[in-house]
């Protein structure tokens, strides 16, 4: 199917001209004072779509986001996607691309794979402004005492690149103060946290303002406040507050906005696309980045609480290719039929489904299904659901398209109709730092206990003395497993999760556990994507 002009993708969502703002033919930007003219109108039903614990054998949720709001469409349904945007870092390393993939994709994808609208680079720019002026402020004479060893805000670029996880600054002749430094990737920065997160334009400069860069030599907090830039960030970021607006190859219409990672940030796409969707369809469609114990968590407990969204049902990305990995089958060799792994799998599953039901949200398993599955491992897996009681469908939209996931989109239209959502969060939140990040960790990971380092407990004591301790938890763990260890597969429990420090993001609104080795600054592998493409026309 052809590609239409972004004005006809507009129309269908009755999207008036003066609101639209074309980045050429095939990509928009929609100006956020159209909520002026919706604000009458309710909400449409909110579906998140999320997945098992991931593996290198691929899930695909990306893929079934397109393909449920394909099939849904063509079932009659005003279905619209929201999604992040990808960054640099993983499409160049190890991932590739974040646009589906077969017949479920969104187009111009290359485009959104790179530079899309450039939101992401307008981040960068704002984030290594604030970076540039704190050490101009002290090599200026430092008038708010900011202590150079005690500065916690980081420089981003939006690449994986470890040689810059720890560097110096300052050093030679009237070059600042020497110091240690970090770069971090710019979808980990509480900016784009705050970007995903911000009712508008006005709130995105409050939080702004409150954000934490660095203390003084007393221990006091300075804030991005205090610098008084606030304005030349509102100037860099005046476009990337408008959502962009693309379509899957079946024409129908996707939000394309903001990029937080999931295991080091929240990831999920900006609360103005989801709200901006919601308005305009009938039903929108979003995805949580990895699995239930990273997205779909902070998906519930900080993106709908921030943004008072009500998830009406919620798909779980599986592939029987990540099962039998579940289940101890080697990457080699998961194209040879064993239902017996299989089955040994479906234990991560099942801690998925149980981890959405404890947000009392209704859900459905969606198998993504690869050509190398064969009948006797569909019908094991199908099998096994219906006698646990699961929604079950089968995605075959990679080869089919929209066609290939009507099954799904019909079912989650039964549960829409049928099965009233009771969400509700994991936690409250005048519950300690400490047992908010307990609670997570032993009833949605399955750990036994947690450890807090020394550090940890007294960045918690600091927090706690600055009137932070009310805020939601955003965990940093590894999307591998649901342990803090990348190589422990399927469903352990009664293991011991390690808190080796404790991050705020105080304009975000959200506390930062860092677990394991978790980085925030991704490296690139041997052969990384960058050079895989060598091949490719350019």
């Amino acid at each position: 199917m052809a590609l239409k002009r972004i004005n006809e993708i507009a129309k269908k969502l009755n999207i008036a001209e003066q609101y639209l703002l074309p980045y050429g033919h095939y990509k928009a930007k929609v100006d956020p004072e159209i909520f002026e003219t919706l604000k009458h109108k309710p909400y449409g039903k909110l579906v998140l779509v999320t997945a098992i614990t991931p593996t290198k054998a691929g899930e695909g949720k990306t893929t079934t986001s397109i393909a449920l709001v394909d099939g849904l469409n063509r079932l009659n349904k005003k279905a619209v996607l929201a999604l992040r945007e990808p960054s640099l870092g993983p499409v160049f390393g190890l991932k590739g691309g974040a646009t589906g993939g077969g017949l479920a994709r969104v187009e111009p994808s290359e485009d959104i794979n790179l530079h899309f609208t450039g939101d992401i680079h307008c981040l960068t720019s704002s984030v290594n402004l604030v970076s540039a002026i704190i050490d101009n402020h002290i090599f200026q004479g430092n008038e708010l005492g900011i202590d150079p060893h005690h500065i916690v805000w980081k420089r981003v670029m939006d690449m994986n690149d470890r040689a810059l996880r720890d560097v110096e600054v300052g050093r030679g002749t009237n070059n600042g103060t020497p110091r240690p430094d970090h770069f971090m990737i710019t979808v980990a920065s509480e900016l784009m946290a705050i970007l995903c997160l911000a009712d508008d334009a006005d709130d995105f400069e409050k939080r702004t303002n409150e954000v934490i860069v660095a203390y003084t030599f007393e221990g006091r907090p300075v804030r991005i406040g205090d610098l008084r830039i606030s304005h030349a960030i509102m100037k860099l970021m005046r476009e990337a507050f408008k959502p962009n607006l693309v379509q899957t190859l079946e024409n129908n219409p996707v939000f394309i906005h903001g990029g937080p990672f999931a295991n080091i940030a929240h990831g999920c796409n900006s609360l103005t696309a989801t709200k901006m969707g919601l308005k305009l369809g009938e039903i929108l469609v979003t995805e949580a980045g990895f699995g239930s114990d990273l997205g779909a968590e902070k998906f519930m407990d900080i993106k709908c609480r921030v943004g008072g969204l009500h998830p009406d049902a919620a798909v779980i990305v599986t592939t029987i290719r990540a099962l039998k990995m579940h289940g101890g089958v080697a990457l080699e060799n998961l194209k040879e039929e064993n239902v017996e792994a299989l089955l040994t799998g479906t234990a991560n599953l099942k801690r998925h489904v149980l981890n959405i039901k404890k947000f009392q949200v209704p859900s459905i398993i969606a198998l993504n299904k690869f050509d190398a599955d064969t009948p006797q491992e569909i019908k094991a897996l199908t099998d096994w659901a219906y006698q646990e009681g699961y929604h079950f469908a089968i995605n075959d939209a990679f080869t089919k398209g929209g066609e290939g996931a009507l099954s799904l989109a019909s079912k989650v239209i039964e549960i829409l109709e049928t099965t009233k959502s009771h969400y509700q969060p994991l936690y409250p939140l005048d519950l300690s730092i400490e047992d908010k990040i307990v609670k997570i960790c032993k009833d949605i990971y399955g750990a036994g206990s947690v450890e807090f380092s020394q550090k940890a407990k007294d960045q918690i004591e600091q927090y706690r003395s600055l009137g932070y301790d009310s805020l939601p938890i955003c965990m940093a763990k590894t999307p591998q497993s649901l342990t803090d260890d990348p190589t422990v597969f399927n469903a352990p429990t009664g293991f011991k999760v390690s808190i080796r420090e404790v991050d705020l993001s105080a304009g975000a609104g959200f506390i930062i556990p860092l677990t394991g080795d978790v980085m925030t600054m991704p490296g690139l592998g041997k052969v990384p994507g960058a050079v895989k493409m060598q091949d490719e026309p350019w």
